[in-house]
């Protein structure tokens, strides 16, 4: 007897994690532009997450192996930190100390289906999580979407 197996996409994977974390923001969206277009700025984070993703003014890949790297992120907020990171093609997962941050990319024909989880290791982020999402996601999200949206 074989069992069937489940695939999940990294958009799905993305969520599953977001369960694991109390209190990080995951927000989804479809981006109007091709996977392609949208990972050839993602899939590079020392120049695509500096503007793009809130709060990083400068992103330094440190050390690399593979899909697995170690980086250097200085922010806006005076935020200095070394992170963790795994990338591949439509998936992003960073982690410090006290930050957990990812992003997914699934393509959907002409289109890119988009997922953004970001949060605080912090205790307490069960309580304080609902209130930040509801003011932070919206927002980050017009951000990607303006920034994948093609000119006319």
């Amino acid at each position: 007897m074989t069992w069937p197996l489940g695939e999940l996409d990294d958009v799905r994977r993305l969520r599953a994690l977001a369960a694991s974390f109390p209190g990080v923001l995951l927000e989804e969206t479809v981006l109007p532009s091709s996977f392609e277009a949208v990972w050839a700025v993602l899939g590079d984070p020392e120049h695509g997450f500096p503007g793009l993703v809130p709060d990083v003014r400068s992103l330094r890949i440190t050390e690399r192996s593979g899909e697995r790297m170690r980086a250097t992120v200085r922010g806006r907020s005076g935020l200095r930190a070394p992170f963790d990171l795994v990338l591949r093609p439509g998936w992003c997962l960073m982690q410090s100390r006290f930050l957990v941050f990812g992003m997914a990319a699934v393509p959907e024909g002409d289109v890119t289906r988009f997922a953004y989880l970001a949060g605080l290791r912090l205790p307490g982020m069960r309580i304080l999580g609902p209130p930040l999402r509801r003011v932070l996601g919206p927002v980050l999200m017009r951000r990607f979407v303006r920034r994948f949206t093609p000119a006319k």
